[in-house]
């Protein structure tokens, strides 16, 4: 490992691996650092998303697929099922292997790759971020660069050291929480989004199954909820009553950013992509495509201030960002309580010429609104 850089990457989930791609690919010396021992895991995700989202960066590989979507089960708080066939093909993902592959495909542009390496903070010169505090190994090391991205997730510190508002309402700010269990008995070629007061108020839950009667089951539920009930009691209370004797094979819990973009993505040589700039879709907190999409952007145009030899150059990155998806955020963002009242409506009393499915292709999302 060299002593210095340009670009730092910090963080090897999917927007990090694209952003370090896309530098690499500019022909300038890019480092990926990864706190943990292994990209892809733990997997802290429901996995979905659609075709077009993968097919824009990679092509295709069975091996990361669990299962491939081609209808959705809209199940109302009195248990009526609208089932509703997609026009485009979408998959649950095995992330463990699929996180690997995209990371394998930035070391390919000639990215190099440290896990286990802790990023403590951020170094400066002046006002201007110049490269990371890390530890590998017990050992403390300073890396210098021209520009560093922050990937690091939800949590993300890297953005707040750089003096960037990072800070989300808690309002905004989704409880949830995903078991991976099986013997859970369903339509492979389906996810299921069940809706209620009693079942996720203010969210929903999802049924994404993964092959072999394996499922991903999750909820997410509102800030506001999660102050009062946790997202696992309502987790726990639907596994009672649906699947009592369903084995658990894995538990994981977080935060679900679903809010827009925050307002500064970019400070000097800093980027953030991902869930750490909040680039989940407000809308139904699916962030895979969307975090690739940011990170593709932002790589490619670290790549290109560095090559240009103007590092002003990485602004542009967050008019890029917001020409490509940011305002379509805002739009989902603006629906979203429109959205979540519908939800709860009884299906029962809603003649069904009254509903539409609205599918955004390259989004993954969907979502049920009044005509």
């Amino acid at each position: 490992m060299k002593n210095e850089y340009d670009v730092i990457v910090v963080g090897a989930g999917p927007a990090g691996s694209m952003a370090a791609r896309f530098a690499a690919e500019k022909g300038i010396s890019v480092l990926m650092l990864e706190k943990d021992r292994d990209i892809g895991y733990p997997v802290r995700c429901g996995e979905a998303v659609s075709r077009a989202g993968i097919e824009e960066f990679v092509e295709i590989d069975k091996r990361w697929i669990s299962t491939e979507i081609n209808k959705f089960s809209f199940i109302s708080p009195s248990n009526i099922e609208v089932v509703i066939p997609l026009e485009e093909q979408g998959y649950i993902l095995e992330r463990k292997i699929f996180d690997y592959a995209l990371a394998e495909s930035a070391a390919k542009e000639g990215t190099e790759i440290q896990t286990r390496a802790y990023v403590y903070n951020l170094l400066f010169d002046d006002d201007k971020v110049s490269g990371v505090k890390v530890e590998i190994a017990g050992e403390k090391k300073e890396i210098r660069s021209k520009i560093v991205i922050g990937a690091d997730g939800v949590e993300s510190r890297v953005g707040r050291w750089a003096g960037l508002k990072t800070v989300t309402d808690f309002r905004e700010m989704e409880s949830g929480t995903q078991i991976t269990a099986s013997n859970i008995n369903v339509e492979q070629d389906t996810c299921y989004f069940y809706f209620g007061e009693d079942v996720a108020p203010e969210g929903y839950l999802w049924i994404f199954p993964k092959g072999n009667n394996l499922a991903n089951i999750g909820l997410g539920v509102s800030g506001m909820i999660g102050k009062k009930n946790s997202a696992l009691s309502y987790l726990n209370d639907f596994m009672e009553k649906k699947y009592p004797d369903a084995p658990v094979l894995t538990r994981v819990a977080g935060g679900i950013p679903c809010t827009v973009t925050l307002e500064k993505i970019v400070s000097n040589g800093l980027m953030l992509v991902g869930d750490a700039a909040r680039q989940v879709n407000p809308l139904s907190g699916g962030g895979i495509a969307s975090g690739m999409i940011g990170g593709s952007i932002a790589g490619r145009i670290a790549g290109e201030a560095i090559t240009s030899k103007n590092l002003e150059h990485i602004f542009q990155y967050e008019i890029d960002w917001h020409n490509r998806l940011g305002k379509r955020h805002k739009t989902f963002d603006n629906i979203k309580m429109e959205f979540l009242i519908l939800a709860m409506i009884n299906l029962t009393i809603l003649p069904k010429q009254f509903l539409k499915l609205i599918w955004i292709k390259d989004h993954s999302v969907m979502f049920l609104k009044l005509l």
